[in-house]
């Protein structure tokens, strides 16, 4: 399974699938719970990638019905 390591590295990877988001909105979905995670070590956060591009399928299939 791919890893995609802090939020940094997220934001560059969403916006290369062409789904850019904002730190703070990432930031609201890591506290809200709603985008897929993990916290191994402390603070560092990992996303796997499979889970992330599931995440973004759903969240443009959401979009297209709002």
């Amino acid at each position: 399974m791919a890893k995609i390591q802090g939020v940094e590295n997220l934001l560059v990877y969403l916006d290369s699938v062409g789904y850019p988001l904002s730190e703070q909105q990432i930031n609201e979905f890591l506290l809200a719970r709603k985008i897929p995670h993990s916290k191994p070590f402390g603070k560092l956060i990992v996303f796997d990638r499979s889970h992330i591009e599931w995440w973004v399928a759903m969240q443009r299939k959401n979009d297209s019905l709002t």
